[in-house]
């Protein structure tokens, strides 16, 4: 049987689809971005989506759901920006905190950047962990990279689990997957000659190796690129053009170095091609720029499943016996 979720910060979808994968049913998706919303109602019509502030969301209506998810937002813990953690009046840990006490999940799952393990949160993680013990959930985080689960980048991300205390002793991390990540070239090559352009074989050669991560970037800086001069230096090294995105795939005489579509990106991102964006190209690649690769959401989900249904299958009084 699948079991129930509420997202918080959905974006354009990358967990959800993870956990629906893992066989987690969305109860609701929260999300305030307006094309992310027209994304997630265009893929999955029969979800409620709830487009609003995730700081004003009263969550009591889902309150016993088995799994609290999302993806909070980045900025306050970045190290591409200022690090103001808790400071931040972005930062949602205390809306997420609120919402683990409305619906009393039986599981949290909450991903971050890598920069969330610095030492200058390493009290505020504390305090976390001490606000989710309060409530009786013992928390837990790990650094995961997306290529160790399939995915064609690095993309290192913070996963946060926290299990309530009568499920957290089921809880394993997930294994690294025994299949290496595919390369740039060897993902992308159909995509890239899919007008039937001369140099795509050679090309995909020379992407020989992972995408170095991907980065969508806010509404407040610039149009849609593939991240600052480091990672534009990375992708040039694979052959691609990171200054745009372009609307269509190289044309047959083509000469230079490709830029990447939309649904290139996706496929990087660890997006199926049935997974669609909506909104103008700039506003699509920022979606999936800042998503969260589904086979990564999957992986974890499926963890948590396992130990969900451990706890469903052995209640607390036989375990204590």
């Amino acid at each position: 049987m699948a079991l129930s979720s509420l997202e918080m910060c959905a974006g354009a979808g990358g967990q959800a689809r993870g956990l629906e994968l893992a066989g987690f049913d969305h109860a609701g998706v929260i999300e305030i971005d307006r094309d992310c919303c027209q994304t997630l109602r265009l893929n999955r019509p029969e979800w409620t989506v709830h487009e609003e502030d995730l700081s004003l969301f009263d969550g009591l209506g889902y309150k016993g759901i088995d799994l609290l998810a999302g993806g909070l937002p980045c900025p306050p813990f970045s190290i591409a920006g200022k690090q103001l953690g808790e400071k931040d009046e972005r930062n949602l840990f205390p809306a997420a905190i609120r919402l683990v006490d409305e619906t009393r999940p039986k599981a949290v799952m909450i991903e971050n950047v890598r920069g969330f393990l610095g030492a200058a949160f390493e009290d505020y993680r504390g305090h976390i962990k001490g606000e989710l013990q309060k409530l009786g959930y013992e928390a837990d985080w790990q650094l995961l990279n997306a290529s160790d689960y399939g995915v064609p980048q690095l993309r290192p991300r913070v996963i946060i689990v926290a299990l309530r205390n009568d499920i957290k002793e089921h809880f394993e991390w997930p294994a690294v997957s025994k299949s290496v990540a595919p390369t740039v070239g060897r993902k992308l090559l159909d995509l890239m000659n899919a007008r039937e352009w001369r140099g795509a074989k050679a090309w995909a050669q020379r992407a020989n190796d992972i995408a170095p991560t991907l980065v969508g970037g806010s509404k407040k800086h610039g149009g849609p690129d593939l991240g600052p001069t480091r990672s534009k230096k990375a992708w040039a090294a694979l052959g691609v053009n990171g200054m745009g995105i372009a609307d269509e795939a190289p044309e047959r005489d083509f000469v230079g170095m490709p830029k990447l579509t939309v649904r290139m990106a996706a496929r990087i991102q660890g997006f199926g091609d049935d997974w669609l964006f909506s909104g103008r190209k700039t506003a699509s690649y920022r979606q999936v720029g800042n998503a969260f690769p589904p086979p990564v959401a999957k992986a974890v989900a499926e963890q948590l499943r396992c130990a969900i249904q451990t706890r469903k299958i052995f209640p607390v009084s036989a375990l204590a016996g």
